[in-house]
C-alpha cells in the first residue's frame, strides 16, 4: 500500500483477505479501478465487494481498461472521495491508474505541482499529466 496523502492510498491487486486488514487500517472505503478478467489469478470485483461490505466498508466499481479515462470516471472518483467519511483505499494491477484517476479528480481543486508532488511521494510519477492538471 502506498499513501498518496490523509484521504488515500492506493495500491495493486488485492484480495479478498487483504479486506479485513484495509478497514484495520482505518480506510472507509474501496475503488477496484481494475476491470475484472484482466489476469488469470485476479480475485473478481464481486468477490472483494462482499467481503468488503462485510466488514462495513462501501465498495465502488471504476474499471479503467484498455479504452482510457473518461470524464465519467474522473466525476465517480471526485464523488468517492469527496463522500466519503474517511480514507478511501484503491487498487488496479499496479497502483498506477489508480494514483491517475486520483490526480485527475483533483485537477482545479489543488495546483498540478502539489498533485505530481503528491503522487511522486507514493512512487509514482505523474508529470506527463502536468497539461491535464491545470
Amino acid at each position: 500500500m502506498k499513501r498518496i496523502n490523509d484521504s488515500i492510498s492506493v495500491s495493486p491487486q488485492v484480495s479478498v483477505a487483504d479486506v479485513v486488514a484495509i478497514k484495520a487500517a482505518g480506510f472507509t472505503a474501496i475503488i477496484n479501478n481494475r476491470p475484472d478478467g484482466e489476469a488469470p489469478d485476479q480475485p473478481p470485483g464481486e468477490a472483494i465487494r462482499a467481503a468488503a461490505e462485510a466488514t462495513g466498508l462501501a465498495y465502488h466499481y471504476i474499471p479503467l481498461g484498455r479504452d482510457g479515462v473518461t470524464p465519467d470516471m474522473v466525476a465517480k472518483t471526485r464523488e468517492v472521495l469527496e463522500g466519503s467519511a474517511g480514507p478511501v483505499f484503491a487498487y488496479c494491477r499496479s497502483g498506477t491508474r489508480s494514483t491517475t484517476l486520483w490526480a485527475l479528480s483533483q485537477s482545479g481543486r489543488k495546483a498540478a505541482a502539489e498533485i505530481i508532488s503528491e503522487a511522486a511521494g507514493a512512487g509514482y510519477d505523474l508529470s506527463h499529466l502536468a497539461g491535464h492538471l491545470g
